[in-house]
């Protein structure tokens, strides 16, 4: 038995890596940029020798980006589920998401660029975050009621 097929999470980071490499360049890039990170971060999550995880919420933006085929989402998502057991199942009850895109000014400086995305991204993550508190609370409220 390989050390892959041993390993789910090597699994399914060979499965995006593989799916990568047969896009079109400058894949990556976008991918970092669509999900807010560097592409260092891009090479870790593709890595299988790396045990950086994949988050979650990531991952239909990674099919979106990537054009996965059904195929290839099929048999990803069999070795996430491998390597992180009920993560996904978790993830279907809660809120769905959607997405919108923003158009900012280039400020000339990639360091400003990147200074904005990530203020941007921060209100979106902030904005779900205070959801999910006031779920919680109602949730909690509920729960102490006859």
């Amino acid at each position: 038995m390989s050390e892959q097929a041993a390993n789910p999470l090597a699994e399914y980071k060979a499965i995006l890596r593989a799916v990568i490499d047969s896009r079109p360049s400058g894949t990556r890039q976008r991918l970092a940029e669509a999900i807010g990170k560097n592409r260092s971060f891009i090479s870790q999550i593709i890595n299988p020798a790396y045990p950086t995880p994949i988050p979650l919420q990531h991952i239909e933006t990674i099919f979106h980006i990537c054009h996965f085929s059904p195929h290839e989402q099929q048999t990803f998502l069999a070795a996430y589920r491998a390597a992180h057991p009920g993560r996904l199942e978790d993830a279907e009850t809660l809120r769905p998401m959607r997405r919108l895109v923003v158009e900012l000014p280039d400020f000339g400086d990639d360091a400003l660029n990147a200074h904005a995305d990530r203020i941007i991204t921060g209100v979106a993550r902030g904005i779900s975050a205070l959801i999910s508190a006031n779920e919680n609370k109602d949730d909690a409220e509920q729960g102490g009621k006859p």
